[in-house]
């Protein structure tokens, strides 16, 4: 069982950055793959990031591509995603996801434990 608690959120100017953090219990987290997926109002829950266990391999939908990261300190059960230059379009409550077995990290389903998310909110 592993519980979730994302932080960080809030309200930005669009072009600035925010710094999500998700800290997970448990003492096999590094086992974890892990997950950031978002979800605005009226829209279907979509993935914004990904990445594996101990392996550490990154995976990010078009829409982020190069202004967040995914990271991950496996020491303080904490998993990161850094949000620069952001959008008023990617407003939405931030959710972290965790399951040991995923193999498709882009797909919500696939993810067993969720946080209870962080707003977003980024004005134009």
């Amino acid at each position: 069982q592993v519980q979730l608690v994302e932080s960080g959120g809030g309200l930005v100017q669009a072009g600035g950055s925010l710094r999500l953090s998700c800290a997970a219990s448990g003492r096999t987290f590094s086992r974890y793959h892990m997950g950031w997926f978002r979800q605005a109002p009226g829209a279907e829950r979509e993935f914004v990031a990904g990445i594996r266990g101990s392996g550490g391999s990154t995976f990010y939908a078009d829409s982020v591509k190069g202004r967040f990261t995914i990271s991950r300190d496996n020491a303080k059960n904490l998993v990161y995603l850094q949000m620069n230059s952001l959008k008023p379009e990617d407003t939405a409550v931030y959710y972290c996801a965790a399951d040991l077995l995923a193999s498709r990290l882009r797909v919500a389903s696939e993810y067993d434990y969720w946080g209870q998310g962080t707003q977003v909110t980024v004005s134009s």
